[in-house]
């Protein structure tokens, strides 16, 4: 485990300060730079904090400043709506999960919700799939599986991406596809605090490449977007993606996804359900 797991506010806060561009933050430098992004001094000052003050929070000596800190922190880093929901949960942890009788966090009801099963027995011309918050796929349309094996049920999408030798094969923007899986893992472990840390912590020890991209305290926001996907017999899908948030305690999230109107891979996914 990295030291960095120690302190993941101080972490973020680091990582994103080194990916800073001084001059668009407004830093007029003279002499060549030795380290990359901002250094501490230049940021507190941007943001209206005392050096010593900020270093400790990268430090991890403070661990919960107030939100109007943080929100001119946020702004000096040019942080996205993603990143900023990330640091005030790093800053305002969700409660610990509740203790079963053995003394360990209940675990996630996998069960999908009656209703949404039949949503997705009808979706026949639709990819879609349910994940839970560590994205087992617990529930697919029929299709799904056909276009891709990670959307099959009980696959797990995260483990797909950087354990399995398909994935590489699946993806053509794999490198594109990993850094998202890993960035959006990292936002649903800040609001779910301690469920996932046992998953992270296997995953890490299995995948070199999994530890970077976690150390890296990159952020995505999951909400929509496209993927290529490489179809045996088929050829290469374009596909977007929606994601909806299932109301309620167990984390479940549905993704569907869909060829463009008009579309060459609408008219295949049609073709692929009639099939």
């Amino acid at each position: 485990m990295s030291h960095d797991d120690d302190n993941d506010l101080g972490s973020f806060l680091r990582r994103r300060r080194e990916k800073t561009d001084p001059a668009r933050a407004g830093v007029v430098t003279h002499t060549r730079r030795r380290v990359p992004g901002l250094r501490r001094e230049e940021l507190a000052l941007l943001a209206g904090v005392s050096p010593s003050y900020y270093t400790r929070l990268e430090q991890g000596r403070d661990r919960h400043p107030s939100r109007e800190i943080l929100q001119a922190i946020a702004a000096v880093l040019e942080l996205d709506d993603a990143e900023r929901s990330y640091l005030w949960s790093l800053a305002a942890p969700a409660p610990a999960p509740a203790l079963d009788t053995d003394g360990a966090p209940d675990r996630e009801p996998d069960a999908v919700r009656p209703g949404v099963l039949h949503l997705l027995r009808r979706w026949s011309d639709l990819p879609a799939f349910v994940t839970s918050s560590r994205r087992d796929v617990l529930a697919t349309t029929a299709l799904a599986p056909r276009l891709n094996p990670a959307w099959e049920k009980g696959q797990n999408l995260i483990e797909f991406t950087f354990l399995d030798p398909r994935a590489r094969q699946v993806y053509p923007q794999w490198q594109d596809i990993s850094l998202q899986a890993v960035a959006g893992l990292r936002a649903t472990a800040a609001a779910s605090r301690g469920r996932l840390d046992d998953f992270i912590a296997t995953m890490r020890e299995s995948s070199d490449t999994f530890g970077a991209l976690w150390d890296s305290h990159d952020v995505y926001d999951r909400i929509h977007g496209a993927k290529q996907l490489q179809v045996p017999g088929v050829g290469l899908l374009s596909l977007e993606y929606e994601t909806f948030a299932l109301a309620g305690h167990e984390g479940h999230v549905l993704y569907v996804y869909f060829g463009r109107d008009g579309s060459d891979d609408e008219a295949t996914i049609r073709r692929l359900a009639a099939g």
